[in-house]
């Protein structure tokens, strides 16, 4: 059993006892999903996405620039297929392990992300999180004191330029979304399979975009295309952000890490607005997510609604995600994420 500090604003002063294995057997009963909400899910997604994008694209060829202002709608329906990509890659979102793979492929081709080199960095990410010796895949890179301590002050410049929130939120998604699948690195020289899946989603991808260029000229698809992805990519590695990276988080080495113990601890429950909630699709409940990944993400308040001590643990506001971003190092004496501040003045 463990003493879960839970959010005072939302409840009792006392810790929940909460048992993260038990937890996990429980919240099996939710894994199911429906076929009927899944497709309507889909539908009410890329219909408006398609429907919005189209309005961007002739309003400024017929030179009402203003429709550029339609960018974060578009970029929140694009990351909400991003979302429902994510689900079909835990096998959660239709009943058939081929239905996923061909839904979460096709979505792909719009999010630009190809389905099975992520797929499998994203299995990775799930199996190592919070263990600080399986770092490296489907995370934000992180330091331990020490590390940062030891590397050179060329590795140091390095490791604060890629923390800094311009880099991460807005250099970083670029390349996550535009290169990070494209290059001989990574999981991209583990097999001919990751290859083939980038290929066939850059040709589908590309045909699209000709197609687009060739009705409405390179300009006008580049002005509406690229704020758009690059909105929901932001956004995205935003959420990515904020669900592992905050300042109680759990981390340990292989002796002392446990999945369960790490997948409760070491993830946020990011409460946010409603209709944010729905342009995210619940992925803010991103704890139950890490314990049972196999749930539909729109069951997920289902799981809150029966297993209602689950909703104050590391609960986070929307207001309360930005400080986080300072946060840079991890504290082994002190066992919490620090900003290169904090670790500055703790060695002094």
């Amino acid at each position: 059993m463990l003493d879960i500090p839970t959010d005072k604003t939302v409840s009792s002063d006392k810790p929940s006892k909460l048992d993260p294995k038990k937890l996990t057997r429980e919240l099996s009963a939710f894994r199911d999903p429906r076929m009927t909400r899944s497709l309507w899910e889909v539908a009410i997604t890329i219909i408006p996405f398609a429907a919005v994008f189209a309005a961007m694209l002739y309003a400024i060829e017929a030179g009402y620039y203003a429709a550029v202002l339609l960018t974060p709608v578009a970029g929140l329906l694009l990351l909400r297929m991003f979302i429902i990509q994510h689900d079909c890659g835990h096998g959660a979102f239709l009943p058939s392990r081929a239905g996923n793979d061909w839904l979460g492929r096709a979505i792909g081709v719009f999010t630009l992300t190809p389905y099975d080199p992520w797929k499998r960095s994203h299995a990775l990410h799930h199996a190592g999180t919070g263990n600080l010796d399986l770092r490296g895949f489907g995370d934000v890179d992180t330091l331990t004191i020490r590390e940062f301590e030891e590397r050179s002050w060329v590795g140091r410049l390095g490791y604060r330029l890629y923390r800094h929130p311009a880099v991460l939120l807005g250099l970083g998604p670029a390349y996550l979304f535009l290169l990070r699948h494209r290059l001989p690195i990574g999981l991209m020289k583990a097999g001919s399979v990751y290859w083939v899946s980038s290929m066939a989603t850059n040709a589908v991808t590309a045909l699209i975009l000709f197609g687009l260029i060739y009705t409405f000229g390179i300009a006008t698809t580049a002005i509406v295309f690229l704020p758009v992805l690059m909105f929901a990519a932001s956004v995205g590695v935003w959420l990515f952000y904020i669900q592992h990276q905050f300042e109680s988080a759990h981390w340990d080495y292989s002796d002392n890490w446990t999945f369960h113990e790490a997948a409760l601890l070491g993830s946020t429950h990011l409460d946010l607005p409603i209709i944010l909630r729905w342009f995210t699709a619940n992925i803010g409940i991103h704890h139950v997510h890490h314990l049972a990944s196999r749930i539909p993400f729109y069951r997920l308040p289902e799981v809150l609604k029966a297993h209602p001590d689950l909703a104050n643990v590391n609960r986070y506001t929307f207001k309360q995600t930005f400080k986080p971003l300072l946060l840079t190092l991890w504290d082994e004496d002190r066992r919490k994420l620090v900003s290169f501040k904090e670790a500055k003045r703790a060695a002094a």
